[in-house]
């Protein structure tokens, strides 16, 4: 049974946008828009991770699912202030008053995201330790401290800690001898005042816990252990058949201080934790290789200035204000926190076997166009009889991209493969294909993107490892990222060359597939295979084509092509056709693309958009964008898709692009129009699913604010039960799962 019957049995279809009203008279140009018309990009990000946080308040979810939430709020808080703030930081330090499309100043942007910063890691802390942590014990999964052990751990664990952690730590001394040490970004610290037993004198030190261990050691306890400190968790239970508990590593290295400072009196010691500015810039205009230019860059980003000093809220003032002079912190980059630092640590608890903690397993089905996993079909039959479209993880990426790839790699008729790489994973089965390739004479290019944001040193290695099997490795463009997702499959059939494509979403990463929700486009189609031709001349030699026949390319087309379509659609609609335009995508910020939505939504064409991430446009103020309707949808798995439909002109576009000036001005990214209707009729089942009235979502207001939706109130008022955006789209594929 199809996508499409299964919907039509399981879900009421959504009735068609209504005929959009003709444009009102003197309708807006940009320059007549309201000058706030657009939301603070920075804020906006943060009201992502709350959302993140969101979902780890939820009583609803899973119980490790809730943990796993608190890490991922962490780790985004991380990546945030190395990029983001630190940007800020760079051009107020430098004195530069650029605005932001909102009007703020550098500064004051800093001001605000200090404070909603704060009030976030405060509830953050507060969710793990009031509730996750608590719920966790109830589980028979401790988070334990030193005083918490009975004799016999506390003797196998001082056993542990002189074998294994005592001989890798240094403690540092700060003194007119030792100078204040360095403090590596994002590492775990604690900072200690000893007290000289003999005159009195107290003095600092750093004592770094290491990062190449695992933040929590795993003790060992009996079933009375847990039970007599816990009273839900008894014998019997299903908890206790799986106990875990665990001590933070810091609190392991405190309760030792003592072996590390002999002679001295330990006076205090609490945890501190620093971010560092981790953006660089690589100046591609000097004579220089790229690859030794950027290996460079990533030895400097090691020593970035500070941005953000995280503290344990007990610290007292006489440290912190030690701290922030020898580590030339501002008072506003600190963050106190109540409990543990660094709660990304919680993957670590995450990984407990306790299969009822965490969301059922989902196994991706493979596209019936290429067969069974078990009994798989020749891609290239498959897609001589039709374009496929793959929408991950619900579809499985090994079974069809990667399928795809690694079928070209081993068939004798395929001459040539040329791809990009962004992101791949640390064991890329995609890389090995194409190294098989290159091993067995075919032509093969590879297109490494080693400026990825925190994949520059994997991408390197995978860039050497692939120039030492013999691919043709090149980096783009200078002056531009190459974040597009595409391959080209060239295949000799008879006296015919054929040419075969993917076009995707989302990176070549086996692992992310799993985890991140990505369509892409498989297809045969002549006129595709001779645009991604045209394209990879363009990257790999000095061919500069500006225009496609089927693809929008940034940073040429993809701005001019997508306002093109959306004034396409509001002529279409002033000509009494039913139009709509529906956006899904992780971030909408280009004011260009935002003032087109604005005078869509002005000449009554209805706008929905479901972004993921940040959002600069303001949905439903009166005379400007009454007409458009923003959510945002989280869950298990991560939204990632960028996929546009107006519905007048019947058009379908996916591809790798946000509406961001990054994306659009200064990367390399295609979009690719989806053309067959059974194809079409795939995204038209995810969008109807996404802004069902009863999904469940986040909505954006016109004051900038989000809300949880729907409402009880509108529940009842439907008379439907809430349904899960993803939950759908998986029993669509598998419905025998549930």
């Amino acid at each position: 049974m199809s996508d499409t019957e299964i919907v039509q049995q399981q879900q009421p279809r959504l009735p068609a946008a209504p005929p959009a009203a003709a444009p009102p008279p003197g309708s807006a140009t940009a320059s007549q828009l309201p000058a706030d018309r657009y939301l603070n990009r920075e804020l906006s990000w943060l009201d992502f991770n709350a959302r993140v946080l969101a979902l780890a308040e939820d009583h609803s979810e899973p119980l490790l699912e809730r943990a796993k939430f608190l890490a991922i709020f962490a780790s985004n808080l991380d990546e945030f202030y190395m990029v983001r703030v630190a940007g800020l930081k760079r051009r107020a330090t430098a004195g530069l008053s650029v605005r932001s499309a909102d009007g703020l100043s550098p500064t004051e942007q800093l001001e605000l995201i200090a404070a909603a910063t704060q009030e976030l890691a405060s509830r953050h802390a507060r969710v793990f330790l009031d509730e996750v942590q608590p719920a966790l014990v109830e589980q028979g999964i401790a988070i334990i401290g030193w005083s918490d052990l009975d004799d016999d751990e506390r003797r196998r664990l001082s056993g542990y800690f002189q074998d294994q952690v005592f001989p890798v730590l240094t403690p540092l001394a700060v003194d007119p001898a030792h100078p204040f040490p360095y403090i590596s970004g994002l590492s775990l610290n604690l900072a200690v005042t000893v007290k000289d037993s003999d005159n009195g004198g107290e003095h600092f030190a750093r004592v770094k816990v290491p990062d190449n261990v695992d933040r929590f050691v795993r003790v060992r306890r009996s079933t009375p252990a847990i039970a007599s400190r816990n009273a839900a968790v008894r014998e019997g239970d299903p908890a206790v058949t799986n106990l875990a508990a665990f001590l933070p590593m810091e609190d392991l290295i405190a309760a030792h201080l003592d072996q590390l400072f002999p002679g001295m009196d330990v006076v205090e010691h609490h945890s501190f934790r620093i971010t560092r500015n981790a953006d660089f810039e690589v100046d591609e205009d000097r004579d220089e290789d790229l690859l030794q230019a950027l290996e460079r860059e990533l030895a400097r980003r090691r020593f970035g200035s500070p941005v953000r000093l995280e503290v344990s809220d007990d610290m007292t003032e006489h440290m912190l204000d030690l701290l922030l002079r020898e580590l030339d912190v501002d008072p506003g980059d600190v963050i106190q926190v109540p409990g543990l630092l660094d709660l990304s640590c919680l993957w670590q608890v995450y990984g407990v076997d306790r299969p009822a903690l965490k969301d059922a397993p989902y196994v991706p089905t493979t596209p019936p166009a290429f067969g069974e996993r078990e009994t798989p079909r020749n891609v290239f039959a498959a897609l001589r009889e039709g374009d496929v479209l793959v929408h991950h993880p619900y579809d499985s990426f090994s079974t069809s991209v990667q399928r795809f790839i690694e079928q070209a790699a081993a068939d004798p008729q395929v001459l040539a493969i040329k791809q990009t790489l962004y992101r791949t994973s640390g064991d890329s089965p995609i890389v090995n294909a194409l190294i098989d390739a290159a091993e067995a004479g075919k032509q093969v290019v590879a297109l490494v993107e080693i400026k990825a944001r925190f994949d520059e040193q994997a991408n390197i290695k995978w860039a050497r490892a692939l120039e030492q099997a013999g691919v043709h490795v090149v980096y783009g463009l200078i002056g531009l990222k190459t974040h597009c997702k595409t391959c080209l499959v060239v295949r000799r059939e008879g006296a015919t060359i054929r040419r075969y494509c993917h076009i995707g979403t989302g990176n070549y990463n086996p692992k992310t597939a799993r985890l991140y929700e990505d369509v892409g486009l498989l297809t045969a189609a002549p006129e595709i295979g001779a645009d991604l031709t045209d394209l990879f001349n363009s990257l790999t030699g000095y061919s500069r084509k500006a225009t496609y026949r089927n693809l929008l390319v940034a940073p040429t087309g993809v701005r001019a092509g997508i306002i093109e379509r959306i004034e396409r659609e509001v002529e279409l609609a002033a000509q009494g056709q039913p139009a709509r335009i529906r956006m899904k995508a992780n971030a909408i910020v280009d004011e260009q693309v935002i003032d087109a939505l604005y005078r869509a939504s002005q000449a009554g064409v209805p706008v929905q958009i479901v972004v993921r991430g940040i959002c600069g446009l303001r949905p439903g103020v009166p005379g400007m964008s009454e007409n458009i309707e923003v959510r945002s949808i989280l869950g298990r798995y991560l939204e990632h898709s960028r996929v546009m439909h107006f519905q007048a002109q019947d058009q379908f576009w996916i591809g790798s692009a946000d509406m961001m000036h990054r994306n659009l001005d200064r990367r390399v990214e295609v979009m690719a129009q989806v053309k067959d209707p059974k194809l079409c009729e795939q995204l038209t089942v995810m969008f109807d699913s996404a802004l069902y009235p009863t999904t469940r979502c986040w909505t954006l207001s016109a004051d900038g604010t989000w809300q949880a939706r729907p409402t009880p109130e509108e529940v009842a008022e439907l008379g439907e039960q809430v349904r899960d955006h993803q939950e759908f789209l998986m029993r669509l594929r598998r419905p025998d799962q549930q």
